[in-house]
């Protein structure tokens, strides 16, 4: 396969522009009614969501991002973006919420300015697996509500604890349509992909709900026939178009808390869907995570001087552009050029989709985050991994992400010191490199923990580099650590794979002579 530059956009277009052109229709198909629904539970005007996803593939795409993602509106925000509204004032915070996000952008350019872009591998693994799964469990604490077709007027300012002990209640007490569309639109995301024949698993999930629940829509007047917030309302989506901007918190803690969890979340989201995507390029390129956290950090300021959301590399939406044969960055412009045409030509049909069907759609991405799966996986890690994990979920559902995150990070490190590693040793890098022409040795000593990992991660990094002419191999050698974590083998196993892609061999050696903390191969391990 010929070699495809990442930032080349004429070869690009030469050589893929019909496999690109399908996958942007195809995406754009998936990202109109979850940019709509996410915008909705954002506390946005839906039409920002498809604002946010026009700019998420209209402009970052002339950066240097990763050429296979897709930047939009993500479910994962919706929890920070609905927080921030609510803290700001309600139904008059627009303004306020969109400068957050561009002050966000900001310091995410000075992020990747300083070459931080792995900055996400700080934070421990677990915590951001419970970080996940919280999103995943108040997304659809907060959309059950809408897929029942309940009045908003009954929840808009339940606390999320109360707003999940209603929960039977307002099932009981469910607009009998609005309930059918929404939870025969959830079925239908389940099942879907189960169903073993090709056009079903050709044509995305959301689709399918469009195309059951527009015209359902359409068969019983919902625009007459059912209340107000029935149907997704666009409303003058071109005068609207304009800077929203509104600074007159920026003295105020809570705009800058706000302002971190957008930078926090939004960059850590964003670098792992890059990650998880890189593998599946066919191309095998090499990334420059700063250079796509740069794009990433400009689409937001855009999108927020625009009054738009925050935006991510999805990872829903990116894996689909894959799936469909995405090969270059052109496949994310055309999905925007695609949304953009919507805006112009769609507006009366878009607002015939009902919310209860946008719900299920988050609804179910909620369930993905939060899936039983991921549960399982932390019990089988060790009961340390676990408790990290439930601690982090606990204190997000009981006061925010935030605060959440920090209570799985001061555990992990609590942890740790309980098992005898010293103060100093948590940022602290000990190695040393031996060169033998076509292999390298890294002997690592000390405790490998989630906190020193970036220290350890250029040494890794430029060994690699070194070794790719000659296809060489590198031995990672832990014969003389007293501890790793789960976070640094989680690590090192994606490490792993992605020298193997660039044709370097990674073996370890020491690991085999310590004890685990569980039967799981990536549990922590210890010297005793």
């Amino acid at each position: 396969m010929k070699k495809v530059s990442i930032h080349s956009f004429s070869e690009g277009f030469a050589q893929n522009w019909r496999s690109d052109l399908l996958s942007g229709f195809m995406v754009f198909l998936l990202a109109l009614p979850l940019s709509l629904g996410i915008a909705k539970a954002s506390g946005y005007p839906a039409a920002m969501g498809v604002l946010t996803a026009m700019v998420g593939g209209l402009v970052t795409s002339f950066f240097k991002v990763a050429p296979l993602t897709i930047k939009g509106p993500a479910a994962g925000l919706i929890t920070i973006c609905s927080g921030a509204f609510l803290e700001f004032g309600g139904d008059q915070a627009w303004p306020m919420v969109t400068a957050a996000v561009l002050v966000a952008g900001l310091l995410q350019v000075l992020l990747a300015w300083a070459r931080w872009g792995a900055l996400a591998d700080f934070f421990p693994a677990s915590a951001v697996h419970g970080m996940l799964a919280s999103i995943g469990i108040i997304i659809i604490t907060k959309q059950m509500p809408v897929l029942l077709g309940v009045d908003p007027a009954l929840y808009k300012d339940l606390p999320l604890l109360g707003l999940m002990g209603r929960l039977p209640e307002f099932l009981l007490n469910s607009r009998n349509l609005l309930a059918l569309i929404g939870i025969a639109s959830a079925i239908i995301m389940w099942v879907q992909p189960a169903i073993p024949f090709r056009i079903f698993q050709k044509v995305p999930g959301p689709v399918w709900v469009l195309l059951w629940s527009v015209p359902m829509a359409y068969a019983f007047d919902f625009q007459k026939s059912q209340p107000g917030y029935a149907l997704v309302t666009i409303g003058d989506f071109w005068g609207e178009f304009g800077f929203h901007l509104n600074f007159s918190l920026v003295g105020q803690w809570v705009f800058w808390k706000y302002v971190f969890m957008f930078l926090f979340v939004n960059t850590l989201e964003s670098l792992l869907t890059v990650k998880a995507i890189d593998p599946r390029d066919p191309y095998k390129r090499k990334l420059d995570y700063n250079g796509d956290l740069q794009g990433l950090a400009v689409g937001n300021m855009v999108s927020a001087s625009l009054g738009g959301m925050p935006m991510i590399s999805e990872v829903v939406r990116s894996s689909a552009n894959v799936d469909y044969g995405a090969k270059t960055k052109w496949s994310n412009l055309f999905h925007g050029l695609f949304l953009l045409l919507a805006m112009i030509f769609l507006i009366p049909l878009i607002e015939w989709i009902p919310n209860a069907a946008l719900a299920s759609l988050l609804v179910y991405a909620g369930f993905r985050l939060c899936h039983p799966k991921h549960f399982v996986h932390v019990w089988k890690l060790g009961k340390d991994q676990a408790f990290i994990f439930g601690v982090t979920i606990m204190v997000t559902l009981a006061e925010d992400l935030l605060l959440g995150v920090l209570a799985g990070v001061g555990v992990n490190f609590l942890i740790h010191k309980l098992r005898g590693v010293a103060w100093s040793d948590f940022l602290k890098a000990s190695s040393r490199l031996s060169n033998h022409g076509v292999h390298e040795n890294i002997q690592l000593q000390g405790p490998m923990v989630f906190s020193n990992l970036l220290l350890h991660q250029k040494a890794f990094g430029d060994s690699v580099e070194r070794l790719r002419a000659s296809g060489g191999s590198l031995t990672v050698d832990f014969n003389r650590c007293s501890l790793v974590d789960y976070s640094f083998l989680d690590w090192l196993e994606r490490f792993r794979e992605e020298s193997n892609d660039f044709g370097v061999e990674v073996k370890v050696e020491g690991l085999e002579s310590m004890k685990r903390v569980s039967d799981h191969p990536m549990a922590t391990r210890f010297r005793s």
